[in-house]
């Protein structure tokens, strides 16, 4: 049955996969060409100094080296491609933890779990990170910092995940004395603290140049986070809808996964 789930998590993936696409490709991808023609024409201030853009132009009449992957086939194939991809995968996981928790979560049915594990998924993952460490467009960020703030998102990432982990477990044991509604507040709390900590403790970063427009960062920036709610509700809705089904014709009622 795992199996089954596994297979519809991934194809629930892949649709929510392609509805990201075109949300990107509607409220993303003009973003990124604006950033892209600002990009050359702003200077990043830096701390050991002024880090500008390279010029486009080549220097001493050298010819231009051609790009290897022209800008078109980035917003259409590359960001179709690599929506899909990265959907299916999502969605499998999805299901491996949806199968775990189904039938521990209360009495909540399967499109409540789902929905529920979506939404929770949704803040811990992109939420949560994105706070502390926002996506930026291009012409934003020194090159030069690159790994380190790479490893700072993952570091948030992280820690938000085990918190995440720390306060469901914590939810379940205190559920049996008192009471799921008690536990959830008490769950919650510890969460936030835990992230609050975090995200105080751990270095900020704002290398967004002087001159670069404030819509153009806010709307990227919103349309990054639409694109994840475009991918997660989807499969939190969908992945529910089929599991219900699924497990309505197998069983005719309730199912429980063996233990």
């Amino acid at each position: 049955m795992v199996g089954s789930l596994l297979l519809r998590g991934m194809l629930v993936g892949v649709l929510a996969g392609l509805l990201a696409f075109g949300f990107a490709r509607i409220f993303g991808e003009p973003q990124v060409d604006r950033a892209i023609a600002l990009e050359g024409t702003l200077g990043h201030s830096h701390e050991h100094g002024d880090h500008a853009e390279a010029a486009t132009a080549p220097a001493g009449g050298e010819a231009e080296e051609p790009e290897l992957v022209s800008r078109e086939t980035q917003a259409g194939l590359g960001l179709l491609t690599g929506a899909v991809v990265y959907g299916a995968a999502i969605g499998g996981l999805f299901a491996l933890v949806f199968a775990f928790t189904y039938g521990r979560v209360g009495r909540l049915d399967a499109r409540a779990t789902a929905a529920l594990l979506a939404l929770a998924a949704f803040i811990a993952l992109v939420v949560v990170p994105g706070l502390k460490y926002p996506a930026n467009p291009p012409a934003v960020g020194n090159p030069d910092t690159i790994g380190e703030r790479t490893t700072l998102f993952f570091i948030m990432l992280a820690i938000s995940i085990a918190a995440l982990v720390l306060a469901v477990n914590l939810a379940f044991g205190l559920a049996r004395r008192h009471g799921g509604w008690t536990a959830g507040l008490i769950a919650g709390t510890v969460y936030i603290a835990i992230i609050t900590i975090t995200q105080v403790a751990l270095p900020a970063v704002n290398e967004v140049p002087e001159g670069f427009p404030a819509d153009l960062l806010w709307q990227f920036r919103i349309a990054s986070l639409g694109m994840h709610a475009v991918l997660w509700t989807t499969i939190g809705l969908t992945f529910g809808v089929l599991a219900e089904r699924s497990f309505a014709r197998r069983t005719g009622g309730r199912f429980a996964l063996s233990r």
